[in-house]
């Protein structure tokens, strides 16, 4: 007997916990756990996998039953794949889960004739009996609970799965995890709000891991030096002490390399809280905060709490710290939310001035309270996955497609962190940040290039052109700034079209590297690196403006300004070269 247990993943680096945790409870309460585990076999994918490979493999491997796992990322992938695995594996049974078929499990079941049943709700206690049912013989299909099934032509349903004590999980992985991937980790489930268009929102039950557990499991990240580890507790710091624990083992232990992702409620933090992420050692932590509007109208249909002067105060608070990276989040589609109001979300939360603005568009997720507020709020969304809006009572279909160039311009400007200095600049020459990239998306959109795969040098060119389109700016502060910004960077070799000519400054430079490969004044780290080496490895720029003040207090002083990059030390933040300004005595 062999048992597959499969994932499609979104990406390459990304790993299933899902799959680990199941077979891992099912080893912990086998009678026989080695017999167990030569029978129970993961199998991991992306969807960016050639349907055939996929198929190909899973053959290989002769399964009897493969249980999948299904998220809106990947199950019109896994429906085509079940449909094949059908023709190829008449034999095997076949078993979904996940999110994606664990709501209106029936109609699912009906729409996908080749497949036994469907395990809804938690997994880890239902597939650990379902496993032994196939493996032992028992127990019996209405024995298992949590499970919907075919039997002939007839369909049961058994009782809902039970709530699981976290506590009596083993960690998930025990038996090893994957190389150079994003790993996992849970230290609660539930939440404790009811946010109308999450399905988190349906679990009820909020419970925790012991935390002597979870500094175990913590330690095994820490001594592995995995690179970078996710909390998926849907607010992590909904639980002060819980969080404080965390937090404090994370930086007592650290080993100069982990990362941890957490998602947070930014208005339920404190000063102590506040106060021991300000030691944490750069990159060591980065927050994901979902604020997703500022329209109060809008926060209190979706069922939402957020006091958002407190959060705009503490991203404020964190940004200070310089050492933790901040991803904020923004729906569009809410209800209650014209374009009017999402210009004003957009700008305030851009205001807060995070590593990351990500924009989003509401998804109407089977089993969520917005799924049933469909006709109320005028929804219409996409028939198939990701169920993404399409228009609502407030905003129609034409700002929709509106929001997603902004939403492209936003992603590729200024998460990149490419381009932060050039944006800030031009900032200055509109009414907000929105009707900025709103212009740079009708920019693209003119010019014929917003679906067109573009690489990073040209993303840069074309923003000087847009620079050439504002009015009253200053081309020569705006070109020496996104140079400043492409050295930031990377040290290239060919100097860019749109950069300042540097001829007249050739021979000063050469002498300053030839001096610097003599005295290490201003690159003493580098002291065993000769002329030609430090010119790979440092990069001098030389502007006619004092950039110190410039970026502090917007002040141009017009003076010589010699600013030199140093690649071998980088911030651990956003990766950007170290800089020091040098002015004429």
């Amino acid at each position: 007997m062999k048992i597959l247990l499969v994932a499609v993943n979104a990406k390459y680096i990304h790993t299933n916990p899902a799959l680990y945790s199941l077979k891992e409870y099912a080893l912990s309460h086998a009678d026989e756990r080695e017999r167990y585990g030569e029978q129970i076999e993961l199998a991991e994918y992306t969807v960016n996998h050639l349907p055939d490979q996929v198929l190909r493999d899973i053959f290989e491997r002769n399964p009897d039953v493969i249980c999948i796992s299904c998220y809106i990322w990947n199950i019109v992938y896994v429906r085509a794949l079940v449909s094949s695995l059908c023709r190829i594996l008449p034999e095997a049974e076949i078993w979904l889960g996940g999110p994606e078929v664990s709501f209106e499990s029936r109609a699912c079941l009906m729409s996908m004739p080749g497949i036994r049943g469907i395990m809804a709700g938690e997994g880890e206690r239902t597939f650990s009996r379902l496993a032994s049912h196939y493996i032992e013989g028992k127990p019996a299909f209405h024995e298992i609970g949590g499970i919907i099934w075919r039997e002939g032509d007839s369909v049961t349903e058994g009782e809902p799965a039970p709530v699981m004590d976290l506590d009596r999980l083993p960690f998930l992985y025990e038996h090893g995890c994957p190389d150079n991937k994003i790993l996992y980790y849970e230290s609660s489930r539930g939440c404790p709000f009811r946010c109308s268009y999450c399905l988190s929102s349906v679990d009820k039950h909020l419970r925790f891991r012991d935390l002597a557990l979870v500094k175990k499991e913590l330690q095994y990240f820490l001594d592995r030096k995995v690179p970078q580890v996710k909390f998926v507790d849907r607010t992590f710091n909904c639980r002060r002490e819980h969080a404080l624990c965390i937090w404090r083992y994370i930086k007592e232990h650290d080993n100069g390399i982990t990362n941890f992702h957490f998602e947070i409620a930014a208005d339920l933090m404190d000063e102590e809280e506040l106060a021991l992420l300000k030691e944490m050692r750069p990159g060591q932590i980065q927050l994901e905060i979902g604020v997703q509007s500022t329209n109060p109208d809008t926060i209190r249909e979706i069922r939402r709490s957020m006091d958002l002067d407190r959060v705009r105060e503490v991203v404020e608070r964190i940004n200070s710290f310089g050492n933790i990276h901040q991803h904020l989040d923004l729906i569009a589609g809410l209800p209650w939310e014209n374009l009017e109001s999402f210009k004003r979300s957009f700008n305030e939360v851009y205001s807060m001035r995070p590593e990351q603005l990500q924009l989003g568009f509401l998804k109407v997720l089977k089993g969520s309270y917005m799924y049933e507020k469909v006709s109320d709020y005028g929804i219409s969304y996409q028939e198939y996955p990701p169920y993404e809006v399409l228009s609502t009572k407030w905003l129609p279909y034409k700002d929709i497609i509106r929001l997603k160039s902004i939403e492209d311009m936003t992603e590729v400007y200024y998460n990149s962190g490419q381009f932060k200095h050039m944006l800030r600049y031009l900032e200055g020459y509109y009414p907000s940040p929105y009707e900025m990239y709103d212009e740079l998306a009708e920019f693209y959109r003119r010019e014929g290039l917003l679906f067109l795969a573009l690489n990073r040098m040209d993303r840069y060119r074309l923003l000087f052109r847009f620079l050439e389109e504002t009015k009253e700016a200053d081309l020569s502060v705006g070109r020496q700034l996104l140079t400043y910004d492409l050295y930031l960077r990377e040290n290239v070799r060919n100097r860019p079209d749109f950069a300042a000519d540097e001829s007249q400054y050739r021979k000063e430079i050469g002498d300053f590297f030839a001096g610097e490969s003599k005295n290490h004044t201003w690159l003493p780290g580098l002291r065993e690196l000769n002329y030609r080496q430090l010119l790979h490895t440092a990069h001098m720029e030389i502007l006619d403006f004092n950039l110190q003040k410039f970026l502090e207090k917007g002040e141009l002083c017009r003076e010589k300004c010699r600013v030199l990059f140093d690649y071998s030390r980088r911030s651990p933040l956003d990766g950007n070269a170290a800089v020091c300004q040098i002015l004429d005595k």
